[in-house]
């Protein structure tokens, strides 16, 4: 399970790699040598698994409410195969969200899978990677000579379930050699030690979620902590990956300034000194809309996330339903301060948006 370990005496907590406690099987997955592994991999730590006729549809959860089942189900990984092989659009971030996995072990409080995956939770993998590969190549090509960005991480964490799958090198490497194909994910997880030294030939962004330590302390349970994202960042700057970072969500809350400045200060101490270059910043604000705010206060009770629509400003999205963002002498006060101290520390970076 993901778990948070004991830390020497005025350190920070280290945040352990995702473990499932139940792990359910579409027995067509046993026809796939990623399939296998998984098995024997679960069999190596004991971890109960169930078969499943359809892994889209794990309806014997245990747990006696709603709120236990949904924990339980942030704990369960369900191994399957991707049928559907038509890619969604991702934009701005690519042209094409890449599905490798579904479902996050993380329990960020504002996350927007709250509700687009609120009825199936639960965390899935597929495993048939050539048949996702092969369709992807055909993306590729049909729009020769355009590059064509593909995004990994737009309904999963995919670097949290790396040591499990292994998929995100496979599709690194499969990338590296399309001249016409780039790949992009982003994480929250330190979980990237196994891609350092795959072949990707410059062709995939690996951008890291972070935010400052209040914000991860108090709504980012079961994900890697402020120091792990920001080591393993590093790492993948030497083995010289493209770099990028996502701030998000941005929070205004008391000493905001303070934590926004200790975290580029972090980032700068860490990374090489010519990671500058290249470097790309993705800004948003924390938004929420009226069916995530019932959701999240169902889910996380206690929650200290400020979600108080009279203090907020509503802004209309494009598929017709608006978001609650801040008002816009705040945003620009966020936007202002957060990309000055970006530029003071990272001068020939590039900041990609604010939203």
């Amino acid at each position: 399970m993901s778990t948070t370990l004991n830390a020497p005496p005025g350190s920070r907590s280290v945040h352990a790699s995702f473990v499932p406690e139940l792990v359910y099987f579409d027995p067509a997955a046993f026809d796939y040598p990623k399939g296998q592994r998984i098995l024997e991999w679960v069999k190596e730590r004991n971890i109960p698994y169930r078969m499943t006729t359809s892994h889209n549809r794990i309806t014997d959860l245990p747990g006696n409410t709603e709120q236990e089942k949904y924990k339980i189900a942030k704990r369960t990984l369900v191994v399957g195969i991707r049928k559907t092989l038509k890619f969604d659009t991702s934009k701005p971030s690519a042209e094409y969200a890449i599905p490798i996995a579904t479902g996050c072990m993380g329990h960020c409080h504002y996350c927007y899978l709250q509700t687009t995956l609120g009825a199936k939770p639960y965390i899935r993998v597929y495993v048939n990677m050539d048949d996702i590969l092969d369709a992807a190549k055909a993306y590729i090509d049909e729009r020769i000579p355009e590059i064509t960005r593909f995004e990994a991480a737009c309904t999963s964490d995919p670097v949290g379930l790396e040591p499990i799958t292994g998929s995100l090198r496979e599709l690194i490497e499969f990338m590296a050699g399309q001249e016409y194909g780039r790949l992009r994910f982003v994480t929250k997880f330190h979980d990237v030690d196994s891609l350092l030294d795959a072949r990707h030939n410059g062709h995939t962004r690996i951008r890291f979620s972070l935010n400052n330590k209040y914000i991860i302390r108090h709504f980012e349970p079961s994900t890697s902590r402020f120091e792990q994202r920001i080591e393993a960042a590093a790492k993948v700057a030497r083995a010289g990956y493209p770099l990028g970072f996502i701030i998000a969500p941005i929070i205004w809350h008391d000493g905001w300034e303070a934590g926004y400045t200790e975290l580029f200060e972090s980032l700068h101490k860490a990374l090489p000194k010519d990671a500058s270059s290249g470097l790309t910043f993705e800004l948003i604000q924390h938004r929420f809309t009226k069916t995530a705010k019932g959701v999240i206060e169902k889910r996380y009770p206690r929650t200290k996330l400020e979600m108080d629509i009279e203090k907020r400003k509503y802004k209309w999205g494009r598929w017709g339903q608006g978001k609650y963002v801040y008002p816009d002498e705040q945003a620009k006060a966020l936007r202002m301060f957060i990309s000055e101290r970006i530029f003071e520390y990272f001068p020939d970076s590039t900041i990609d948006y604010f939203t």
